[in-house]
């Protein structure tokens, strides 16, 4: 039986990023930095076209897609059903990239530059504003990456885009640790999920209560339960056994999940002490926390190991 080299199992795959954000996030100056970073790149294109492109053989470099919601054929829900058929696709490897900002940053650029918002051009630009954010949301909560540009210059930005994309032919491995609540379901576009609700809770102490789990003492009380020692040990382990596997087979993102009752305490610390681990070990680390970004109006943007 002849093997193919892997060399040329990747010449076979479709190397894909989305990005999308609220406009004035800086979608123009990341699709700009991607092509400087060798990959092709369209700006804006009709979602059923995007389909036809990937049925055509493969590139030989990476495409980065800017998705804009004002796109003629654009719906939040016919997006997700797109990047899920990607997924499905074992010929189409694909990372949606999305450039968060919060309100008043980009109130502030548009009072700048004096441009009407597109989704509200007779309005004041605080409602077309609020109006993108909402509709944007669900694809926020589905990035692979996420990088808040509220406080960054597009010189700021087009540095960490290099960090996270530079070396487009063999970016290696990306991992991203999410943590999150069950009340709100499990976050979709998760490989790995773990849950972390037989350990200690904080939520019971009044003192930890209103805290989270980067505090130093419901850490503490967290690692005092004599089975998070062990929990915390096999599951480095296996994600430290898996990712070199994943990596040979040229996946360019893993995400794992680390899931509690409210996803404040438990599941929190986990991924604090889970992306430190793996970022010492030489890993492409980001961390996700969607409860406490909803709670923190618009949360932190990527953080990185």
């Amino acid at each position: 039986m002849t093997q193919t080299a892997p060399d040329a199992e990747m010449d076979k795959e479709h190397r894909l990023i989305c990005v999308t954000g609220p406009s004035g996030a800086g979608r123009t100056t990341a699709i700009n930095t991607l092509e400087d970073l060798g990959y092709e790149t369209i700006d804006n294109m009709p979602l059923e076209l995007s389909v036809r492109l990937l049925e055509g053989p493969p590139l030989g470099r990476p495409l980065a897609l800017g998705i804009n919601a004002r796109t003629r054929g654009f719906s939040v829900a016919g997006f997700l059903e797109l990047f899920d058929s990607f997924d499905r696709n074992p010929n189409i490897m694909a990372s949606l990239l999305y450039l968060d900002c919060s309100a008043d940053a980009l109130l502030r650029r548009y009072s700048e530059t004096r441009r009407r918002h597109p989704f509200a051009p007779s309005q004041h630009p605080s409602e077309g504003i609020a109006q993108e954010l909402e509709l944007l949301e669900p694809l926020r909560q589905r990035a692979d990456f996420l990088i808040n540009t509220s406080e960054m210059t597009p010189h700021d930005l087009r540095a960490e885009l290099h960090r996270w994309f530079a070396g487009s032919e063999n970016p290696g491995l990306a991992v991203s640790v999410h943590s999150f609540s069950y009340r709100r379901g499990v976050p979709r576009g998760l490989d790995m999920v773990f849950d972390c609700r037989f350990l200690r809770n904080p939520h019971w102490e009044p003192g930890l209560r209103a805290r989270d789990g980067r505090d130093p003492e419901v850490a503490a009380h967290i690692r005092a339960d004599s089975r998070f020692g062990v929990f915390l040990s096999k599951v480095r382990d296996l994600i430290e056994f898996l990712l070199p596997a994943h990596a040979e087979e040229g996946k360019a993102h893993l995400a794992i999940g680390f899931g509690c009752t409210g996803g404040q305490h438990r599941s929190v610390m986990m991924v604090e002490s889970v992306a430190a681990a793996l970022a010492q070990s030489g890993w492409r680390v980001s961390k996700r926390h969607r409860e406490l970004e909803r709670r923190s109006d618009r949360g932190t943007g990527v953080k990185a190991g």
